[in-house]
């Protein structure tokens, strides 16, 4: 039984109406790209859409993509449409699925954000560097060294035009920037979150920068960046491949829409009387709320998609979807457990859609386990560049998967945070939580980890601790 069989594991309407999704014929037929072939039905939440098993369209050559690799903050799994949420709509985020390869297994490097960014952008687990061990960082004490060698820095020298719009949560000025690890351009903000409005950061910092500089601007965040990524993807780079990272902090609180000025009054109020919490925004919020701002997410990545696609760029540029980490409080995670900060299910699954359409087909469904490590490793090859030989790649590189048609040689996923663990080998998960109990669940009969396997499978059990064990000896140990 596959990961993605999720209506058979609950016989019940509401998980069918879930994660079946009765889908129109139109639909189904948009599913299948140039040169597909016939969609068959596919296992997943998505079932029933026209989706097929995955298989690469090998012989075809393309230039050097540009890349666009978009993150959502702090949402979950199962908060698309395409991934089976019933209440939240994302048209353009399904639509970037039909059009491409949906993987159903794909999981973030961490459960919180700034660990996770460390993870993509230098393809290692976040316990590779002293930055890495805070999860998050929330002060000027930590941050990604510039002398470490990073998806934009190996890029940039290779020939890419390199630029981060949005959330960089990699450490503050002086020490830490985009523009000091590769990325020739940054317009976003430094830190974990930001009011919507105001842009006052968790200390009450103002924290919207262009390279390094304050840069004002109070109108939404989210409208801002989508002006500025709409603005670099239209542009001529003469001739330059590009990478832009963007990185929105929607859906992630304070629960702020766009229009919200009373509430973003009120927070604001809150932080400069001293309130080193107003940002958590604990009284606010509601599942209607988060509704409205990952469909804000999607409209906005559309009007990027658009704005691609106007450019004259769109066959020839890579684009990947995904987010930082599992979901939060109002995230709809069913079935999974746990959620941000977890390394359950809930914690680390998340959405994850490719588009190339000059190297891809559309209408794909891939049940493959994938983290972002393995997203570094994969741009750097299609981009015909290796990585700094030492500092030796956590992730392996999909390229062969994707455009050849090559078996991914089977490997262990390994995450661990403070007072938790977890390794992925197959289809069994080793997890350790904060209760200090080793326990083993089979994700493909019970992806919503409720039948602890430890007792009656001990040998596998032990293999998958000592497995755990290997890897992180090697890794940082945490400050005291």
């Amino acid at each position: 039984m596959r990961l993605g069989v999720l209506v058979s594991s609950y016989n019940s309407k509401l998980s069918r109406r879930a994660f079946g999704g009765a889908v129109t014929a139109s639909a189904a037929a948009a599913a299948v790209g140039p040169g597909a072939a016939p969609a068959q039905a596919a296992e997943g939440p998505y079932a029933g859409s026209g989706e097929r098993e995955f298989r690469a369209a090998s012989g075809r050559r393309s230039r050097r993509p540009n890349i666009l690799f978009i993150l959502g903050d702090d949402l979950g799994w199962a908060d698309l449409s395409s991934y089976g949420s019933p209440h939240i709509k994302t048209p353009n985020l399904d639509r970037l699925a039909r059009q491409g390869v949906r993987f159903t297994d794909a999981y973030s490097g961490s459960a919180t954000c700034s660990p996770t960014r460390f993870s993509l952008y230098t393809g290692r687990y976040p316990a590779r560097t002293a930055g890495g061990l805070a999860e998050p960082i929330a002060d000027k004490s930590a941050g990604l060294e510039p002398t470490h060698p990073t998806l934009a820095s190996l890029l940039r020298d290779s020939g890419y035009a390199t630029a981060l719009i949005g959330k960089w949560h990699a450490g503050y000025l002086p020490d830490h920037s985009p523009t000091k690890s590769g990325w020739e351009e940054f317009f976003g903000n430094f830190g974990g979150a930001l009011e919507y409005y105001s842009k006052l950061g968790l200390g009450g910092e103002y924290d919207l920068y262009e390279g390094d500089a304050e840069y004002k601007d109070l109108r939404y965040y989210t409208r801002i960046i989508t002006e500025r990524a709409s603005e670099y993807v239209s542009r001529d780079h003469h001739g330059k491949p590009w990478l832009l990272n963007l990185n929105f902090t929607t859906p992630h609180w304070p629960w702020i829409a766009e229009g919200d000025t009373g509430e973003s009054a009120e927070i604001v109020r809150r932080i400069k009387a001293g309130d080193g919490r107003a940002l958590w925004h604990q009284d606010g919020g509601s599942v209607e709320k988060y509704k409205e701002m990952v469909e804000d997410l999607d409209r906005s990545i559309g009007e990027v998609l658009k704005a691609l696609k106007r450019s004259g760029q769109e066959e020839d540029t890579l684009v990947v979807f995904s987010s930082d980490n599992g979901g939060e409080r109002f995230s709809y995670n069913w079935p999974l457990s746990g959620n941000k900060a977890s390394l359950q299910e809930g914690g680390i699954r998340v959405p994850n859609i490719a588009r190339w359409p000059a190297r891809l087909d559309g209408g794909q469904v891939s049940h493959v386990p994938v983290f972002s490590p393995d997203w570094t490793a994969t741009l750097l090859e299609l981009a015909g560049t290796r990585p700094h030989p030492a500092y030796p790649l956590d992730g392996v590189s999909l390229a062969g998967y994707l455009l050849r048609g090559e078996r991914i040689a089977q490997r262990d996923l390994f995450w661990r945070v403070r007072g938790e663990r977890a390794l992925r080998r197959g289809d069994w998960k080793y997890y350790r939580g904060k209760a200090g109990r080793d326990q083993l669940f089979d994700l493909a009969g019970d992806l919503r980890e409720q039948a602890d396997k430890a007792a009656v499978e001990p040998a596998r059990l032990a293999q998958l601790r000592a497995a755990w064990e290997s890897v992180d000896a090697g890794l940082l140990p945490y400050p005291a």
